[in-house]
């Protein structure tokens, strides 16, 4: 009788969101908020001034801009201004999607005196670039109800480190739709359609792939890439104003790109996503992808690859749960130029191969990662959050 009582509590949800999720997780965000309206859920979205809140198509959500001054001096303005919003929302718990987040959350639990959710989506490492609070991650003892992690991998890692937090941590996976049919080798091209992503910051790994990817089209292989960014170096936090700062990584990473494929000559066969394309649709029209680093957050455009059914060639390491040798993926595990080009010339010269591992990868998703049971566990984190 008491599980009843809880199923039928209702909830008011406030997700408070960072620039490095609309940028990294929009696929998340947007599954996130169309399986909360189709439970009735009403929710509140708090994101910065800067995010693309059109580009995620959604439904009736209350858009909250925070902060609504970005100038220095004006942290106190911009709090009273949210909390005077939220209160108008009445919401009954906070959900933070973003470590960077976590601090901001942890504030407005204490003056609404309300229960949150925590989503961490990365290993220890990186909390230092996410929080203005340095290695500590901000968490209220009182407020904090339960902590999210997408894999085992970040879960272990949090438990290690936070140990004294290991019995608020659960592990929920991140959902998405696979598509009805395989991309992989699914069209009569001339040319193989290579998805590939890169890190902000340029490392030796890139030009070692390239390397390798030259050899192949000098041995006469056919095939376009499309690069998108794989942001895995999260923004800091301005002290004056609680804003992202990013720096100019990303833009610097280009440029020793463009330098690099000029010298191999592969520039004609290079295209560059530009970050306001939806790369979930750039995905379903590739044959291979390749993720060429390993990384220590998590990598949902790798998911997003595997749900569409692209044959994925991935460096293992890091937060590799969906990296099952042999059978989702194939691991790009030597620094070797020859290594590599090897590896990658199993899935040009077999086909059949590459589109099993997309099969099996489609599958793997779609038994693991669907989004009815990513919205059942937070639903019921919620019912739980708030008895």
């Amino acid at each position: 009788m008491d599980s009843e009582n809880i199923q039928k509590k209702s909830h008011r949800v406030v997700l408070i969101a960072s620039e490095h999720t609309f940028s990294q997780y929009p696929v998340l965000l947007r599954h996130l908020l169309i399986g909360l309206a189709d439970e009735s859920v009403p929710v509140a979205l708090v994101c910065p001034q800067r995010c693309n809140v059109e580009s995620l198509s959604i439904g009736a959500v209350e858009i909250i801009r925070h902060p609504l001054l970005e100038l220095p001096f004006t942290s106190f303005y911009n709090n009273k201004l949210l909390l005077e919003q939220l209160m108008k929302f009445k919401p009954t718990v906070l959900h933070c999607l973003c470590e960077s987040q976590a601090l901001e959350t942890k504030f407005l639990a204490w003056r609404l005196n309300l229960p949150y959710i925590l989503m961490v989506n990365s290993f220890h490492k990186h909390f230092s670039m996410l929080s203005a609070t340095g290695n500590n991650l901000p968490i209220s003892h009182i407020h904090c109800k339960k902590i999210i992690a997408p894999t085992a991998s970040i879960v272990g890692n949090f438990t290690r480190t936070f140990s004294h937090y290991s019995d608020l941590i659960q592990q929920v996976n991140r959902g998405t739709f696979t598509t009805s049919k395989t991309s992989c080798f699914s069209r009569n091209a001339n040319f193989t359609t290579i998805m590939m992503t890169y890190p902000a910051h340029y490392c030796e790994r890139i030009e070692t792939i390239f390397n390798s990817i030259r050899h192949l089209k000098i041995n006469g292989y056919e095939f376009m890439i499309f690069l998108i960014s794989n942001d895995s170096m999260f923004p800091k936090l301005s002290f004056f104003t609680k804003r992202s700062v990013f720096p100019s990584a990303v833009s610097k990473t280009e440029k020793q790109l463009w330098k690099l494929l000029n010298a191999l000559d592969l520039a004609h066969l290079v295209t560059i996503v530009p970050p306001q394309i939806p790369w979930r649709q750039v995905l379903e029209s590739g044959d291979i992808f390749i993720d060429p680093c390993p990384c220590f957050v998590f990598n949902s455009i790798l998911l997003e690859a595997m749900s569409v059914g692209n044959a994925v060639a991935a460096a293992p390491g890091g937060v590799d749960d969906l990296i099952i040798p042999e059978e989702t993926a194939i691991t790009l595990e030597s620094d070797d130029e020859h290594s590599i080009m090897q590896t990658l010339q199993r899935l040009f010269d077999r086909p059949e191969f590459a589109r099993q591992i997309a099969r099996n990868a489609q599958e793997y998703v779609k038994k693991n990662h669907s989004v009815s049971n990513m919205i059942a566990q937070i639903l019921k984190i919620y019912d739980e959050a708030e008895i």
